[in-house]
């Protein structure tokens, strides 16, 4: 009679041990914000389509498959209007739902709108450039890597967690070394390729270096919980934290080009393809101050006093090397305006990171961030405007010496005065009330924090950055030498050029929209 029993008290324990085991099952597995992620996944979902359909679509028929990675971009940027209603959440703790993986706010939208329209714009240029390669770009591979890149950058801004957030630092980069060296039997392009990835996989090891550390110390990778155990670290971790931190933001520096971790900035652009060089300048650029701000801002505030003053100085070497570098450029030699525009934006990053040093020192660390989004808006759009232009005069002045851009108002005047609305953006001057607007932003972010000598030098920085930006300015209204080139402008590079030029125009004339637009929402 006892074997019934025993039976019923097996089954009973089966059933029990099987709800359990249902009911851990369910709550690891987790449903997943599809719009709140759409954006990246977009990006990286064509960026499969058109490897794959490289297989498969005749060689006469290439072009397609620019213009199918353009709609994709596109597409990416309008899944971002869905998301304008609140903030949304996704891949978090099991029982935690404030503590997430992914969290598409404002301060991600705005980021996001930046490098994928960044990256839309570098597609138009990039249909051009295709096709004036002859073969010597693989279109497939381009396209492939460009989208994976750029879903790479549209992931990083969502990032809450440090391990997210190195993977999609890495997702954005790897495909930019290809990008690089992918132009066939072209030397220059196999060097820069080269020293972009060394120099990259080195800032690469020193971040997951720091960011082990930080881990060791805390125990945690969720950038807020982070914040809240960092300050309680026990006294013998105590210097493994610091460590950490340093390792970091150094790893970080590296791919903002923060001097002295620019040294591969100028033959990297010379060496790329320009639509490229174009994309590095703004994605790239975009996607290290992204990261720098999540990980000082949200992560390690705390540690204010270790970055804060790290960051002032590497700010104000960097906009010092950057100009003195641009200004030291001969005009008569090879590549020299491009080499002018690379070490130009190697001075921009400078400026750029003054408003995330004053986030230190700020009682609204908001504010200061919110200076540097609004420069960083600014110089995406007239830098990619300055970019285009160069493409355009390099389909017949392959060398792009700024003695090239000479009588350029004589053959193509809207082309000159759009370039010198750009030049004059990145300096600061009117017409360009846009950069005006920017740099005043910037540099009330560092009065404000009480970093009077900072705001001195980046004044004397824009003192020097006027002379060549004029410099080349005036050339383009000087009359031409010999034979003048017409530069004819095919629709891409005619889209891309009138995109910037609206958006540059527009802003001049509602400067205030970029700070209003820049408001993160971050804390």
């Amino acid at each position: 009679m006892s074997f019934p029993a025993a039976t019923t008290a097996q089954t009973v324990t089966h059933t029990a041990t099987g709800a359990d085991s249902t009911a851990v099952a369910q709550s690891v597995v987790q449903s997943v914000d599809w719009l709140a992620i759409a954006p990246p996944t977009i990006a990286a979902v064509v960026a499969l389509a058109v490897l794959v359909a490289d297989l498969f679509v005749a060689d006469a028929r290439k072009a397609l498959l620019g213009w199918v990675s353009v709609a994709g971009l596109a597409a990416s940027l309008v899944m971002l209007l869905p998301l304008l209603d609140g903030d949304r959440s996704t891949f978090c703790l099991t029982g935690e739902p404030g503590v997430c993986s992914y969290t598409a706010d404002r301060f991600t939208l705005v980021i996001q709108f930046l490098v994928l329209g960044g990256a839309l714009l570098a597609a138009l240029l990039s249909v051009t450039a295709l096709k004036d390669a002859r073969k010597r770009l693989p279109e497939g591979e381009f396209w492939f890597l460009l989208l994976s890149s750029a879903a790479g950058a549209a992931l990083l801004p969502a990032s809450r967690d440090l391990a997210t957030l190195i993977v999609a630092l890495e997702v954005a980069s790897l495909p930019a070394f290809a990008l690089v060296g992918l132009r066939h039997g072209d030397r220059r392009s196999s060097e820069a390729a080269l020293k972009f990835f060394l120099s990259s996989v080195t800032a690469t090891a020193v971040s997951l270096m720091g960011v082990s550390f930080v881990y060791a110390a805390t125990g945690t990778l969720h950038l807020t919980r982070i914040a809240e155990r960092i300050q309680d670290v026990d006294g013998q971790l105590h210097t493994l934290a610091q460590t950490g931190v340093v390792l970091t933001l150094v790893g970080f520096a590296f791919k903002t080009a923060a001097v002295p971790f620019h040294f591969w900035v100028p033959d990297t652009y010379v060496g790329a393809p320009l639509p490229v060089a174009a994309y590095l300048s703004v994605v790239g650029k975009a996607v290290g101050f992204t990261g720098l701000i999540l990980v000082t801002v949200i992560a390690l505030p705390s540690y204010a006093d270790v970055w804060g003053p790290a960051l002032a100085a590497l700010a104000a070497l960097t906009m010092t090397v950057g100009n003195v570098g641009a200004l030291r450029q001969q005009g008569t030699r090879a590549y020299s305006a491009v080499r002018l525009l690379a070490w130009s934006s190697v001075g921009q990053a400078g400026y750029l990171l003054v408003p995330i040093a004053a986030a230190a020192y700020s009682d609204d660390a908001e504010q200061s961030i919110g200076s540097t989004v609004a420069y960083a808006l600014m110089y995406a759009a007239v830098n990619l405007g300055a970019f285009a232009v160069a493409a355009l005069v390099g389909r017949t002045r392959t060398l792009n010496r700024i003695t090239d851009y000479r009588g350029l108002y004589a053959t193509n005047p809207l082309t000159a005065l759009l370039l010198a609305f750009f030049l004059l953006c990145l300096a600061g001057l009117p017409p360009g009330i846009i950069g005006l607007f920017a740099k005043v932003a910037v540099f009330s972010a560092a009065v404000d924090a009480g970093l009077g000598w900072l705001a001195v030098v980046m004044a004397v920085n824009v003192v020097i950055a006027l002379f060549y930006y004029l410099q080349w300015t005036a050339l383009l209204f000087r009359a031409p030498e010999g034979e003048p080139a017409k530069h004819l402008v095919p629709a891409p590079l005619t889209a891309a050029i009138a995109l910037t030029a609206v958006l540059g125009i527009g802003l001049s004339g509602a400067p205030q929209l970029v700070l209003r637009f820049a408001d993160t929402g971050l804390f």
